[in-house]
């Protein structure tokens, strides 16, 4: 077999820079405050009841506050808003501060303004996987009625979804 075929992390990742995503933002109240990432992993689980899943590094700075709280924000980003996702993809960031606009939601949970969509979920299940969890959580609340049209993740880029 030749070796650019072999199971490495440059394949993986890779293989997945070719892998349009959709964008959100997972958003949790820590005890020093709201945390939050961008997250291109977020799937529907199952419809009854109403799961969704999402991965998050054990390594990064959010990870302790999702790791002891009961719930999440997942927020659907529009493609107006590459800046918000880069902000909550880069380390070290105040994700919070200005110019993101949040507001306290459903079971505390920090709510994003002006995004397409956004879900507040239980957390049902954290699974270990490699340097991850895949967090698992049940919907309770959400809104779908914001506008716009969805932020992709692509080639390594923010993009625009076209027609």
């Amino acid at each position: 077999m030749p070796s650019d075929l072999l199971a490495t992390t440059d394949l993986l990742r890779s293989v997945f820079r070719r892998h349009a995503a959709g964008v959100a933002v997972i958003t949790a109240q820590g005890a020093a405050g709201p945390v939050g990432f961008t997250a291109t992993s977020l799937s529907s689980v199952s419809a009854e009841p109403p799961l969704l899943s999402f991965g998050v590094g054990t390594g990064s700075s959010s990870w302790p506050a999702i790791a002891a709280t009961d719930h999440v924000g997942i927020h659907i980003l529009g493609e107006h808003q590459q800046e918000l996702a880069a902000t909550f993809a880069r380390s070290g960031a105040d994700r919070f501060a200005v110019p993101t606009r949040w507001r306290e939601g459903p079971q505390g949970v920090p709510v994003l303004d002006g995004v397409i969509a956004w879900l507040v979920g239980r957390i049902v299940a954290r699974v270990p996987a490699g340097d991850h969890r895949i967090v698992i959580a049940e919907v309770v609340h959400g809104d779908p009625t914001g506008s716009g049209r969805p932020l992709l993740y692509h080639q390594g880029r923010f993009r625009r979804l076209g027609d």
